[in-house]
């Protein structure tokens, strides 16, 4: 889903046209370098996977400090916030929310939760789909929760078992065997870092190393290791319990893996284009998908242009494998971005205008492919044609890098309930139709595979077909799978 999708949160209705990003999780063990800052570089490349709130914890063998709040990573910390953050290990994380509140302070992250004499700070990725049954579990033991999300319940469970094994990494191990769902995670108590995975490996989590050896970093994606001149080393395993300590890196397989089930939706938008997964880049796997899609629903037109920033590399190829010329048509404004100042009404009604201008002399008279990389609601995608009209383009034919989105996600993307999603319950011309477009195709579920150059059982792509690879209690599935039960 481009950019303008995620950014209309406060242009649409209260539920946006869009599947959501997750979040972003950060970690890094260096002792005698500034660990505060570079976690807060490697949140700003991770600022695409939420932008609800950030939080940094640090600390020194002693002590664990942290700041967090509501905004985006550049809105929450100050020089002065980083230099009191000393220590030598560190988590971050940004987040969008899946579970709890967006705008209540207890729910940013990282989580943090006493053990006895030691403190732990959390930071987690995806989403637990037993967190109700863990928690009505926990509550029973007497432990009293400040938020309403599944990382806390997370932190909560990792404290109980803690404590009964008199060992952090006991305590890990244990609460994952209970654990059903996506989470990849970075932790810390005041001595040690810890990063571990679901046994599916659904939301991605990598380990780097600090150039010179000084030190082991983590992070969900590769392109917050280059920011700060991190070697990749490789993923964390699914199912797999790191922690380093010393400056020692020590691995385990705490639970057996699953079947890999890596969301191939990050290979389609959530993911940044320059970060590297399942060892292909994914700007490649986008410019496959854009010359896929070029064979498979061609049409003649004189331009092709990118909706910003996800639809880019698939417009690249689209125009290389139908030899139709690439253009800019839509010019991004980075910097609106997601705001706690409310724009007025007569804002509001400008739409999709406060994030995308159109350049109308490349536009007008033209016949336009635009290229996305999906369609949720429909309702973004009729404005996006709409302006792209306005502009003057004399035909709107859209393609879409991913099959229809016809199955909601219960593993840490907020999609809507089944029945909200168009392609679930409309044909595709019905769906060109409502979004004003002369054509829509879609990419087929075997060319989108085709394009991460790694085989269809490494991924889960429930969203397209239904087939979620970890069990979903029947209370959650009732919530989103609206068609199923009027079947």
């Amino acid at each position: 889903m481009s950019d303008t999708h995620r950014d209309d949160l406060f242009v649409q209705d209260d539920r946006p046209d869009r599947m959501e990003e997750e979040c972003g999780v950060f970690g890094v063990y260096a002792t005698g370098e500034d660990v505060a800052r570079i976690t807060y570089f490697g949140l700003h490349a991770l600022q695409h996977r939420g932008q609800e709130s950030a939080g940094i914890a640090v600390a020194d063998g002693h002590t664990l400090m942290v700041v967090k709040n509501l905004g985006l990573v550049a809105q929450v910390f100050s020089e002065g916030d980083l230099d009191s953050l000393q220590g030598h290990l560190a988590v971050g994380h940004t987040r969008y929310s899946t579970t709890g509140a967006s705008r209540k302070w207890e729910n940013a992250q990282p989580m943090i939760s006493a053990i006895g004499p030691n403190t732990i700070a959390l930071a987690h990725n995806g989403n637990l789909v037993n967190t109700a049954s863990l928690r009505e579990q926990l509550s029973t033991l007497g432990v009293r929760f400040r938020s309403t999300t599944d990382s806390e319940v997370m932190v909560r469970l990792v404290d109980h078992f803690t404590q009964q094994h008199d060992s952090i990494r006991g305590g890990i191990r244990d609460a994952m065997r209970l654990m059903r769902g996506a989470y990849s995670v970075v932790m810390m108590s005041e001595s040690a870092l810890y990063a571990f995975r679901d046994p599916y490996g659904v939301r991605p989590l990598v380990i780097g190393r600090l150039p010179g050896e000084k030190g082991w970093v983590f992070a969900s994606e590769t392109c917050a290791l280059d920011i700060i001149g991190a070697e990749v080393i490789r993923d964390v395993a699914p199912g797999e319990l790191i922690r380093v300590k010393g400056g020692v890196l020590e691995a385990e397989q705490a639970v057996p893996p699953e079947k890999p089930s890596l969301c191939i939706f990050e290979f389609v938008y959530f993911a940044r284009p320059d970060s590297i997964l399942q060892e292909r880049t994914v700007y490649e796997a986008r410019r496959s998908q854009g010359m896929a899609l070029a064979h498979t629903a061609p049409v003649e037109a004189d331009m092709v242009i990118g909706v910003p920033d996800s639809g880019i590399p698939g417009a690249v190829g689209y125009a290389q494998g139908s030899g139709i010329p690439y253009g800019e048509g839509l010019v991004k404004n980075r910097y609106v971005g997601r705001t706690f100042i409310s724009p007025t009404q007569s804002i509001r009604q400008q739409g999709i205008r406060m994030k995308l201008n159109p350049l109308r002399h490349i536009i007008k008279g033209q016949r336009i492919v635009v290229v996305d990389d999906s369609i949720v609601r429909g309702n973004t995608s009729k404005k996006l044609v709409q302006l792209l009209r306005d502009a003057g383009a004399t035909e709107v034919h859209m393609r879409l890098t991913s099959p229809p989105v016809v199955w909601p996600c219960f593993y840490g993307i907020d999609t809507d309930s089944q029945d909200q999603l168009i392609a679930a319950t409309h044909s595709v011309e019905e769906i060109a139709e409502f979004i004003g477009a002369d054509s829509v195709a879609y990419l087929p579920l075997d060319d989108l595979i085709a394009s991460t150059g790694r085989p269809a059982e490494e991924f889960c792509s429930a969203c397209f077909s239904g087939d979620y690879p970890i069990d979903v209690p029947d209370s959650i599935r009732r919530g989103k799978l609206r068609l199923e039960q009027n079947a």
